[in-house]
């Protein structure tokens, strides 16, 4: 049973934003295999109480800017009963960086990661054919600029380098066919573009909500070749063209395996660095093609399999930001509608180096070790130690409460140390991080288990959190 609650947390890490014991145990008496389907299948109720929450935070509402946004993006990886949603969002988000610093617009943000969560599990090519028409995407790449006899190929070219297939899958002459495809692809009120570029405001209308138009009087119509296809193509034949090649079942494949798995290098070093587990990304490939493009099947696979289910790639990741910020306040139970510290834990995630909607170029941000430098780990130990220094947080009081329940089997600074470990998630700590909280225990608090009245209370397990927080292993996942 601990083996499968051990995989059960390793799951629940990877494919969402972190667990308590009383949700590891659920999921483990439902079995693995029900376990990914449940996470795949996505609740009629995102368990969000908007009402509530836009009561005491309008601006979340409203998407003015990005401040309110990063906040609810926060409170949804928190709170949404359908956290594989959620964790899809991020990677699509990711995946296909988009940000404020040039777009300006929250509104349009907060709809194309609304867009995402509605395309996470379905298939590539209608998500492609969504970010195609996303107005964020057409400011943010420049496709309202893309005409028919003045092409440009910032879309076109990111299409193809960043977002489906990767460098060396296409030559300099397919850049510019998938450009002239995508011709007429562009905003309705693109006046509100025009009064940008030639006033100081820049929101001469206020903040218009932007859409998507199609002017096909302003599309490219010759032939073009594109991938050895010949035709008078439109974006969405460039995108069937696209989902059937292999390079793209690679791409995808790879992204996933890095983002779930193990960390790759940075996406302009694939051409030249071979993936971790070649074989890992045939399977991936394969499910990709089998299942029609479907990233569902494809996770499934993925979630099912010996390489994902393998003790050597556990706890070998580093948190991103913001999966440290929601975990984190999962565990304390800090994620009620009405906290007003939300803005503040989104700020954190800024501090430590990933302000959402708001990546550092059309690349993303790079993950993995490059999360860690001396300054963003003090922003990471900092607001752990915030969080769990707070005694009367509902969750540090219910793993108080877990703790004196099952005294009786601490007999020991190592058992209680384990159990501490798994009402945090079953988390791990090495040799050296061990040996270090027995001696802050012997040294600062120093508790004789054996005591016939004794019990733990919170001023005891709090400062022991704190240390587990402060540890290295806190940071991985």
């Amino acid at each position: 049973m601990r083996n499968n609650n051990e995989l059960i947390a390793h799951l629940l890490r990877r494919a969402s934003f972190g667990s308590t014991i009383d949700q590891i145990e659920k999921y483990s008496s439902m079995g693995y295999e029900e376990t990914v389907k449940d996470l795949l299948y996505i609740k009629d109720s995102n368990g969000i109480q908007d009402d509530l929450l836009f009561r005491y935070h309008s601006d979340h509402s409203a998407g003015i800017g990005m401040a309110g946004f990063n906040a609810n993006f926060i409170y949804k990886m928190t709170n949404s009963n359908n956290p594989l949603q959620e964790k899809m969002a991020l990677f699509w988000h990711r995946v296909f960086a988009t940000g404020y610093a040039k777009v300006t617009q929250g509104r349009a943000l907060m709809d194309q990661i609304e867009m995402f969560r509605n395309n996470a599990f379905g298939d590539f090519r209608d998500l492609l054919l969504a970010l195609s028409k996303e107005p964020s995407m057409i400011l943010w790449l420049d496709n309202y600029d893309n005409h028919k006899d003045a092409i440009n190929e910032n879309y076109g070219r990111e299409l193809l380098e960043l977002f489906s297939m990767g460098v060396g899958s296409y030559s300099e002459e397919d850049i510019k066919s998938c450009a002239k495809a995508f011709t007429g692809w562009t905003i309705s009120n693109l006046e509100y573009m025009t009064m940008r570029a030639n006033n100081d405001s820049l929101f001469p209308y206020g903040r218009l909500n932007l859409q998507f138009e199609y002017k096909e009087d302003d599309h490219y119509k010759e032939e073009i070749e594109f991938l050895g296809h010949l035709g008078k193509f439109n974006g969405k034949d460039i995108i069937d063209i696209i989902c059937k090649q292999e390079a793209t079942a690679k791409f995808i494949s790879r992204h996933l395996y890095s983002y779930f798995v193990c960390d790759e290098p940075p996406v302009p070093q694939w051409p030249y660095i071979p993936p971790k587990d070649p074989e890992a990304i045939s399977i991936l490939s394969k499910a990709y093609f089998d299942s029609g493009y479907n990233i569902s099947n494809m996770l499934y696979i993925l979630f099912t399999s010996d390489f994902f289910k393998s003790e050597f790639i556990r706890f070998k990741k580093v948190k991103s930001p913001s999966e440290l910020v929601s975990g984190i306040l999962k565990l304390t139970g800090d994620n009620n509608p009405g906290v007003p510290k939300i803005q503040d834990y989104a700020n954190y995630a800024s501090f430590m180096g990933q302000t959402l909607v708001n990546p550092p170029s059309v690349e993303g941000w790079h993950e993995g070790v490059e999360w860690i430098d001396s300054g963003t780990l003090l922003e990471r130990v900092n607001f752990a130690s915030s969080q769990f220094s707070d005694f009367d947080k509902p969750g540090i009081l219910n793993i108080v409460d877990n703790i004196n329940r099952n005294k009786k089997n601490i007999d020991s600074i190592d058992s209680l140390i384990d159990i501490l470990l798994k009402n945090l998630g079953l988390i791990t700590l090495s040799e050296s991080s061990r040996k270090a909280l027995s001696e802050f225990y012997f040294k600062q608090l120093n508790i004789e288990f054996k005591e016939s009245d004794f019990s733990f209370h919170k001023e005891m397990i709090a400062p022991m959190l704190n240390m587990i927080a402060a540890t290295p292993d806190f940071q991985m996942v």
